[in-house]
């Protein structure tokens, strides 16, 4: 009898994800707000290249969303003086964030349009896969209907997403946790190849690797490595240069960054960890030797899972009227 409640309660738990998930879908604000994501579109189609390292900001803001409690806008949540809790946004992993106000320009403007319907959560994915479109990167499909969360907490976002030095055995448990599988680390790690880095994150490979000042990290090219400490990362206690993830073509979403790993010239050492195992450095080697369009499709199917984890739907969370705030 145990055991059949064992399994009676894993079904039920199957069923429950499973309608969650089903509940979200293409065009899903076709009725109740209908210009909704041409809004969006065109917006982010006239701000972005202004500023194109907007759509590696928001990819990581998305990201970092999903991986605390689930794609439910949490993340954008501000500390406030009434709950005393501290949010995502003072995570050690979220203080370099970027594309807060861009949200919430795109917020003011769905509101105006359709206020109290279209939630911060699906904000942030359509914004994420519109902003890479812009750029020259891939479309992949953004099914809609999410629901903002009302809880942000900074020891969860301390605990939940992967740091710069996971090593792979972390890498794993992380995306593991959250439904994902290794193809999936090593598809969404190639958002890499349009994005920057703060010296901060990666100066310990370069200059006190083992806890010894002096060590480097050995799994780095050293010819890449002396370049970075001679022209970019002077010192490892430089917390404001900015260095570039795909040097030389990190503007551009292609598969240079497959190629850098492969030649030991990942930045962090959770990119290079996607080589230390043979089964993901055989699929980033297939990655390279395929075709753009090849990646660009994995790369879409990758983000449209990774959009539905723990998502809230129906009458779950709630829809904010201003994104760093739970409604009152």
């Amino acid at each position: 009898m145990a055991s059949f409640g064992y399994l009676m309660s894993i079904l039920v738990l199957c069923i429950i994800i499973g309608s969650g998930n089903a509940q979200l879908e293409l065009n899903f604000y076709a009725k109740s707000c209908p210009k909704a994501e041409k809004i969006i579109k065109d917006f982010v189609q006239q701000q972005v290249p202004k500023a194109p390292n907007t759509a590696a900001a928001i990819l990581r803001m998305h990201f970092h969303d999903c991986f605390v409690r689930g794609c439910d806008g949490s993340v954008l949540l501000n500390f406030t003086s009434s709950t005393g809790n501290q949010t995502e946004k003072q995570a050690n992993p979220n203080l370099t964030l970027r594309g807060f106000s861009f949200i919430d320009a795109v917020k003011r403007l769905v509101e105006a349009e359709c206020p109290g319907v279209v939630s911060c959560a699906d904000i942030i994915a359509l914004v994420a896969r519109d902003a890479v479109v812009v750029t020259g990167g891939p479309f992949w499909n953004v099914p809609t209907g999410r629901r903002d969360g009302t809880i942000s907490n900074v020891s969860e976002a301390n605990a939940d997403i992967p740091a710069p030095t996971s090593n792979f055995t972390r890498l794993q448990q992380s995306f593991a946790k959250k439904g994902l599988d290794l193809k999936d680390l090593v598809l969404l790690s190639g958002a890499h190849t349009i994005g920057v880095s703060h010296c901060s994150s990666f100066s310990e490979r370069l200059y006190n690797f083992t806890g010894v000042v002096g060590t480097q990290d050995p799994s780095l090219d050293s010819e890449y490595a002396d370049n970075l400490k001679a022209r970019k990362c002077k010192s490892i206690n430089d917390n404001t240069t900015i260095v570039e993830m795909d040097p030389g073509s990190f503007k551009t979403f292609d598969l240079s960054y497959y190629k850098l790993l492969l030649k030991r010239r990942g930045l962090f050492q959770s990119d290079a960890a996607l080589t230390k195992r043979s089964t993901t450095k055989s699929f980033i080697e297939q990655l390279v030797d395929g075709s753009l369009k090849e990646f660009y499709d994995e790369f879409g199917k990758s983000m449209e899972k990774m959009g539905r984890v723990e998502v809230k739907t129906g009458s779950a969370g709630e829809i904010r009227k201003h994104c760093a705030f739970v409604n009152n």
